[in-house]
């Protein structure tokens, strides 16, 4: 077995482990803390751009993906001229022409994989059982419409919720360990013990069905670990989670999140982003993908006391986006750092979606629905937000 752990869960007892036995992804492989593309055999840093492409009208709360149309060759058109190399793909089965316009670029992408971040119980036994047959359908969907061998990774879950994870942990005191067929984890929380489970299943389905794996991971948010010395988390220390039951570290980090606005500055920049994931860096031997950055433009900022959730204007956004590059590019470890994904191409109506209809208004004051680069026009035309595709273009482009 190889070691995974990050070290400040090594230093509370908690470890993970992916078995020696178990095969390596055919492409994309981790080398100590850094991610390396075998077509090449040279580490990666993704220049990613968040891509769920629903337009007016679409919504994904019934299952659906977005339309088989002709939208997509426009739009990767659009991605590749911003330098991006990387899409994070949020719809759980995209469709045939998608693959079809990929084909024509050179991009590669990661698939988040949604599970319920709201359900009582992750150890529920009906929702592990239920949410690991959604997952299997995503990757069955990769391997008959997708694109194999363009795919990174399958993240399983994306932001648990701090009151999910504390109840889980309160309902199982007991559950500290699991060892799976790929996957051993031990020291944990019943809700690391439960996002174990899963991905070590889910592993598992795709090299017994398919004979091959992509890498894994579990992508989690500032606001709930896995840096426990933070006085704004939305968990006590104890109910800290730590997302290193994978192959790599996927964290969604934003400038003004819990955890972050409460980091030192850091080392070469002085701003408290950098300072969280020089931080995050020194804590982990696993390499870390930046899964989400970004800020909404929503006419409206609904809470002011959360600050800069909403509200901005694009030159906000471009000043947030350029800092934040010169964070990472210029951070102590930054060799830990295989990607940043800024979040996201587009702006989607749909969100949140707990109301009927929601998919064809642009709620002024829903700051989910405004953190495109580019706003949707009449007749769904792409508009772009000031010069936010120049300003990623010029970032990305860069060493």
């Amino acid at each position: 077995m190889f070691c995974l752990s990050a070290g400040e869960a090594l230093a509370a007892g908690k470890t993970a482990r992916i078995h020696a036995d178990t095969p390596q992804p055919r492409r994309f492989v981790v080398q100590g803390v850094r991610l390396i593309d075998r077509a090449n055999d040279k580490p990666v840093f993704f220049r990613g751009m968040g891509y769920s492409p629903y337009l007016q009208g679409e919504t994904p709360q019934q299952g659906a993906g977005p339309g088989n149309d002709g939208r997509y060759p426009g739009h990767l058109a659009l991605l590749r001229e911003m330098g991006v190399n990387y899409l994070h793909v949020f719809p759980l089965r995209m469709p045939a022409n998608f693959f079809a316009a990929l084909d024509d670029t050179d991009l590669v992408y990661g698939q988040d994989i949604w599970i319920d971040p709201f359900t009582p119980d992750l150890l529920d036994e009906k929702y592990l059982a239920d949410t690991l047959a959604g997952v299997r359908q995503v990757i069955d969907h990769t391997y008959a419409v997708g694109r194999p061998e363009r795919l990174v990774l399958f993240s399983v879950g994306d932001e648990l919720q701090a009151a999910t994870v504390e109840r889980t942990n309160k309902l199982h005191p007991e559950v500290r360990d699991y060892k799976g067929k790929h996957l051993t984890v031990t020291g944990r929380s019943a809700s690391e013990v439960a996002l174990a489970r899963l991905i070590d299943q889910a592993m598992d389905y795709e090299l017994t069905r398919y004979g091959q794996r992509h890498l894994y991971a579990h992508t989690s948010w500032t606001h709930i670990g896995p840096l426990a010395d933070r006085p704004d988390l939305d968990v006590p220390r104890e109910h800290v989670l730590v997302p290193d039951m994978g192959d790599l570290l996927c964290m969604n980090i934003y400038t003004y999140a819990h955890g972050v606005l409460s980091s030192p500055p850091g080392s070469t920049t002085g701003t408290p982003f950098q300072g969280y994931l020089e931080e995050l860096a020194s804590t982990t031997s696993l390499p870390i993908l930046v899964t989400q950055v970004g800020l909404s433009t929503s006419p409206i900022m609904p809470r002011p006391e959360v600050i800069d959730y909403g509200g901005h204007t694009p030159d906000k956004v471009a000043a947030v986006f350029r800092s934040v590059w010169q964070d990472i590019r210029t951070a102590r470890l930054r060799d830990h750092f295989c990607g940043l994904v800024f979040f996201e191409f587009q702006d989607e109506w749909w969100k949140i979606g707990w109301v009927p209809g929601d998919e064809f208004r642009h709620e002024p004051a829903d700051p989910e629905e405004w953190f495109g680069l580019y706003e949707l026009g009449e007749g769904n035309r792409l508009l772009p937000k000031g010069d936010l595709p120049a300003v990623v273009r010029s970032l990305f482009t860069q060493p």
